[in-house]
């Protein structure tokens, strides 16, 4: 094949995957939307496992997965390819020792990149935080996904402009909501060629189950970071709301410094103030920081 090996991933879950009935409901969706022929986009808040889940459907598919994630800077030969150099090729003719005989051909040379890679040999593509990317740059995939067909800026040596996309080709998005800084808004046309899966904030179960997973945290220890991390998202008091980030953060964490998830464990309650005081907020002004810091201390009581 005429990619190279690092381009292309083996079709597996994250490490540590946790799947609960929540999260095999929506792989289950996601999937019999791919057997119909669509491409599928989970779109959701930053820490709700749009990644991983993507991941974890690329496994079912069970095909080689090839990854681009969004970037401003991006242009279209980016996610194509396009022509890096030359080769060159000299043949000197010798036969008659009086006669030398010269011939020198120079041709331009092509380099797939990765989204050329997937649409030739049918592997899954991963697109992460698409919108991320410049709206004209995606524009290559509006052909992609309804035609089929692939529009190469320049002819490949023995192949025309358009490649047709190999059967198994299949593409799996995520995206950020567009309020968030540094995201574009996507084309409708994109938009409307692909299935929207709207991913929220994981139930109770799954959080617990995933924060023990990451962690190596005891059950019943788990469940309590849990409770504190949703009892101030629903406290509303916060810039950003915490995620289930934030309880890995403080689980990993008091597995290195020994801690004890126990209210009057002074090294607890600060790691608790630290990590969830940092994910909530990002402009960081006192009065928002302090009340936050107040709710975390509340709930610390209340659950401990």
């Amino acid at each position: 094949m005429s990619f190279n090996s690092t381009t292309v991933l083996e079709p597996r879950s994250l490490p540590n995957f946790v799947e609960t009935p929540y999260v095999s409901d929506m792989a289950e969706r996601a999937m019999s939307y791919i057997a119909a022929g669509f491409p599928i986009h989970f779109r959701g808040i930053s820490g709700t496992g749009k990644t991983t889940l993507a991941m974890h459907v690329a496994s079912m598919i069970g095909r080689p997965v090839v990854m681009i994630h969004g970037d401003e800077e991006f242009s279209t030969s980016d996610l194509v390819g396009g022509e890096t150099g030359f080769r060159s090729r000299k043949v000197v003719d010798n036969y008659i020792h009086t006669v030398k005989k010269t011939e020198e051909d120079m041709q331009k040379r092509w380099a797939d990149n990765r989204l050329t890679v997937a649409c030739k040999n049918g592997f899954t593509l991963i697109y992460d935080e698409f919108t991320r990317s410049r709206p004209e740059t995606n524009n290559v995939l509006l052909s992609v996904l309804q035609e089929r067909m692939l529009d190469l800026p320049s002819p490949r040596e023995g192949e025309g402009n358009y490649l047709k996309v190999h059967p198994d080709f299949t593409a799996i998005f995520t995206s950020n909501p567009e309020e968030y800084a540094g995201v574009h808004r996507s084309q409708d046309a994109l938009r409307d060629r692909m299935i929207t899966l709207d991913i929220d904030y994981f139930d109770e179960e799954t959080e617990m189950r995933i924060t023990e997973f990451k962690s190596g945290l005891a059950n019943g220890d788990a469940g309590k970071i849990v409770k504190i991390v949703r009892g101030l998202r629903d406290s509303d008091t916060y810039e950003f709301a915490p995620t289930v980030r934030g309880c890995i953060m403080i689980a990993k964490t008091l597995v290195v410094r020994k801690a004890q998830v126990n209210k009057k464990d002074p090294v607890f309650r600060q790691i608790c103030m630290d990590i969830l005081a940092s994910e909530t907020s990002r402009i960081g002004t006192a009065g928002s920081q302090a009340r936050v810091k107040e709710v975390i201390a509340e709930l610390i009581d209340k659950v401990c």
